[in-house]
């Protein structure tokens, strides 16, 4: 991928990249953006709460993000930023940190962990997930040091708003926008933190035209939104998501697969808040709002609006309009098992099963009862979700990326170890995150403690290699381990076992199900495809030549 120029400040930071302070303890870089300073441990240069556009705060809440001008001092890099804004008590949720982190509305920052040394090195760029409602770069999970040093890759992580000061539509904020649009503000954030990487990170040791994102869950998600918008199209050249779901997204005014428009919910949440106008909204505390808006029921969500994200995403890559790069994404076995309010509550008993599936999939229902039995219906109510969601996006995302000729190489986490499937959390929702990125020892405290054995490490470093020479070129390998094919024509995939296995033909029916479904949904145009599938499902449309 070609780049517009940098400019000389940048090529000039280029030419001199950490070499004044190589081996030092606290690194000093002369990026563009200023100088830097960081700490050096264990052979790499470490830079943490780096901001990466203005403090969102004031007037400027919910607004685009501003570029942050050049400082004049060195600026100390050596604390994390603070998280943005989020709901605090996450009870006993194996996601949850020991401790709440340190929130402000001044958060949009990123860390950088790079090789001491390093030139022209890939970046990999890192999307928290949590719901795009919480989480931050900062966590200990995604810390990059080890997969810089034994990789020799430059990663990055980022922070973007989340909640209602991420996501708002509102009619009197896209009056006062430029584009006459409002909401997307943390997608806008990432495109924020993407420029800035491209603009400062060959300072760092990085090549800014060597950039793959990566992201799980809601972070996946935002992938795939960045991959979709034309505002992000030249600022990364390879895409990982992890555990993605590609449902249907609220449009900015119009009442589209059974959404409420984006603008008509800032509306209602700002009645169900008891506030008149967007200045009582502006006025009112960060994390008062933050709270209360999640207790009222408002849900974050990237907004359609025709420019920042102009269709649904199922339509743009479609028709091929996201992207054209080669992509990594799949998904684990048990997702579910730690999300258990995704899944329905169980039929009573196999005829109540079979008959609510009949009810609602018509001429589908042989074929879903064929993946989902009701022989076992508390396996079926785990899977129907995880498929729904998440296996139908990874494969659908590897299927319209091949088609674009790009490669695209799928998988499939289905790897156990006893703290985990002794707790029922085989595989579960973003359990190979510490495997990427070597951090099993640093991982939340009620997450299942992964052990110390040569088979967890033997994985870990399979993983971590794999994701990282994807990175460097865009075609995952690991010595000594099974060459990872791409997904093409006989729908290759690499599972995740005890070790990686190569195999070909994924759940077969289960994408050409939820195919179908979706399409029947999307040629209605009123009815959403996100959580509402199995028992919960509403009753299939009509078949549709449209969907053959």
């Amino acid at each position: 991928m070609k780049r517009f120029v940098i400019g000389v400040a940048a090529l000039l930071a280029a030419a001199c990249i950490l070499s004044p302070t190589t081996g030092q303890a606290q690194p000093v870089v002369d990026a563009p953006a200023g100088l830097i300073r960081g700490e050096a441990v264990d052979g790499v240069s470490i830079f943490r709460g780096v901001p990466y556009a203005l403090p969102p705060t004031g007037w400027r809440r919910w607004r685009p993000p501003a570029q942050m001008p050049r400082w004049s001092e060195t600026r100390e890099a050596t604390r994390f930023g603070p998280a943005c804004h989020q709901p605090v008590a996450r009870g006993t949720s194996i996601y949850a940190a020991a401790e709440p982190p340190t929130m402000g509305e001044d958060c949009l920052s990123l860390n950088i962990w790079a090789p001491e040394g390093a030139g022209e090195a890939p970046v990999l760029v890192w999307i928290h997930g949590g719901a795009l409602t919480t989480g931050a770069g900062s966590e200990a999970m995604y810390d990059g040091a080890r997969m810089a040093a034994s990789q020799g890759i430059v990663v990055v992580s980022i922070n973007y708003r989340l909640g209602v000061l991420g996501y708002l539509a509102h009619p009197e904020l896209s009056a006062e926008s430029r584009q006459d649009t409002s909401g997307n503000y943390g997608l806008l954030d990432q495109i924020a933190a993407l420029r800035w990487v491209e603009a400062n990170i060959a300072a760092f040791g990085g090549d800014p035209d060597n950039v793959t994102i990566a992201g799980e869950s809601a972070g996946a998600l935002s992938v795939m939104y960045l991959m979709a918008s034309p505002q992000a199209r030249g600022l990364f050249d390879r895409a990982i998501a992890q555990s993605a779901y590609m449902i249907s997204t609220p449009e900015l005014r119009s009442r589209r697969y059974g959404d409420h428009p984006a603008e008509t919910v800032g509306i209602w949440l700002q009645a169900q808040l008891g506030l008149t106008n967007l200045a009582d909204l502006r006025a009112m505390d960060a994390q008062d709002l933050t709270t209360r808006s999640l207790a009222a029921g408002y849900a974050p969500w990237g907004t359609i609006d025709g420019q920042i994200l102009p269709e649904q995403l199922v339509e743009i890559f479609d028709r091929g309009q996201q992207a054209p790069v080669p992509l990594l994404a799949g998904f684990n076995e048990g997702e579910i098992r730690s999300l258990r309010f995704l899944a329905a509550p169980p039929p009573a008993d196999a005829a109540a099963y079979e008959e609510a599936i009949r009810s609602r999939y018509g001429d589908l229902a042989d074929a879903f009862l064929a993946l989902y039995p009701s022989s076992d219906i508390a396996a079926s109510v785990l899977a129907t979700p995880r498929d729904a969601l998440y296996g139908w996006t990874a494969e659908r995302l590897a299927r319209r990326q091949t088609a674009l000729g790009q490669p695209a190489f799928l998988y499939f986490f289905n790897h156990g170890y006893p703290t985990a499937d002794e707790a029922d959390l085989h595989a579960f929702h973003a359990a190979e995150i510490p495997y990427v990125f070597g951090t099993a020892d640093r991982a939340p405290p009620r997450w299942p403690a992964v052990p110390d054995t040569p088979v967890e490490r033997g994985l870990s470093a399979a993983m971590m290699s794999y994701w990282a020479s994807f990175a460097r070129a865009g075609a995952p390998t690991a010595a000594g381990q099974p060459d990872w094919p791409a997904y093409g024509r006989v729908r290759a995939y690499m599972a995740f076992e005890q070790g990686p296995v190569v195999r070909a033909r994924l759940m077969p029916g289960m994408f050409e199900l939820r195919e179908a479904v979706v399409c029947r949904r999307r040629v209605a145009g009123s009815i959403p495809w996100n959580w509402n599938f199995g028992v919960l499902s509403p009753s299939l449309p009509p078949a549709s030549p449209a969907c053959r």
